[in-house]
């Protein structure tokens, strides 16, 4: 072999090995967005991060490595915000009762009747208030909120059938509740006698009558087939919930500003596909439980929200909310 081959050949040697160093380098410019979630994958809210992964693609392709976890395998639930604060976690979604524990005035949103409907909850959060608000989540939790997801209008599931009109023909109901404080607060402020019981033990509760009744969305009344157990469903239409699309404070600064309005956009359109889809599915299952012999009946819906928020303002809740936040929330149409 020439001198001149051997060094073509080095060269050559050289040259690959190069390459393939720069290929992991080039694969590592990506910037790694993790995302946690206990949601299953046929639930909206499951879903609807591939639309944010598939909007990502199309609006800065081969900037970001999109990684969705679902069933809650990288973080527990309820983990995922201090994970965020920490850094260990680029995004998640995060409820107002994950948000109350360390900024007390958004306790203001796991009252009953704060929020009419899902449209009322979109200005709300788009608007004045959800940007105050906002910023403090991201000063006192190190996450940052980009997309408000509506979670489902929570209804009255009763074992036997009940006139309700107002909040005095829930008396004497063991209302099924889950156990925090918050949520047995406002199972009394309905008017019932709050019960808690975890969820897996509420479909045989309602069997053997150790509760009369339980409250959920109408999807999740459906997906746990508590229409087995029931006889009724009232409209009550307490709680308005909502979840958070949120990312970590430490990651969104590290984005440069047309990362950020690109990553904002993308959790809006996740949003905005899981509202659509949640809302026409609940609007569909009125007519499932009548058809599986449930009555669904509507009680005086301005009865049960005056006096739930009377209750509230004359609680300790009250007392840490902004002032005049609930006046404002009521004029927000």
């Amino acid at each position: 072999m020439t001198t001149s081959n051997l060094r073509r050949r080095t060269l050559l040697a050289a040259t690959a090995a190069l390459g393939a160093s720069a290929l992991p380098a080039m694969s590592q410019s990506k910037t790694v967005l993790r995302i946690s979630t206990p949601a299953v994958p046929d639930d909206w809210h499951a879903k609807m991060w591939t639309v944010f992964k598939e909007s990502l693609e199309k609006s800065a392709p081969g900037e970001f490595d999109v990684q969705i976890n679902l069933n809650a395998s990288l973080f527990k639930q309820g983990t995922e915000p201090a994970a965020m604060a920490r850094g260990n976690l680029e995004l998640s979604s995060i409820s107002a009762f994950d948000i109350a524990k360390l900024v007390p005035e958004f306790s203001v949103f796991t009252a009953g009747y704060m929020v009419r409907d899902p449209e009322q909850q979109q200005k709300i959060f788009n608007g004045p208030i959800g940007a105050e608000l906002f910023k403090t989540v991201a000063e006192k939790m190190e996450v940052t909120p980009l997309a408000t997801v509506y979670l489902g209008t929570r209804q009255v599931n009763l074992r036997e059938v009940r006139n309700v009109k107002t909040p005095a023909d829930l008396k004497g109901v063991k209302l099924r509740m889950p156990g925090s404080k918050e949520w047995l607060f406002l199972g009394e402020a309905l008017g019932a006698t709050a019960t808690p019981l975890a969820f897996g033990e509420v479909y045989l509760g309602l069997k053997t009558g150790t509760i009369d009744g339980q409250d959920n969305p109408l999807p999740s009344v459906r997906a746990a087939k508590f229409y087995e157990v029931t006889k009724q469903i009232v409209l009550t239409s307490h709680l308005v919930d909502g979840i958070f699309i949120a990312i970590s404070n430490k990651s969104f600064n590290a984005l440069s500003a047309p990362q950020k309005q690109k990553v904002t956009a993308a959790a809006q359109a996740a949003a905005a596909f899981n509202n659509e889809n949640r809302i026409k599915e609940e609007t569909q299952l009125v007519e499932f439980f009548k058809k599986e012999g449930l009555q669904v009946t509507t009680p005086d819906v301005d009865a049960f929200r005056k006096a739930v928020q009377t209750t509230y303002q004359n609680s300790d809740y009250a007392k840490v909310w902004p002032k005049g936040i609930v006046e404002r929330i009521n004029a927000t149409k």
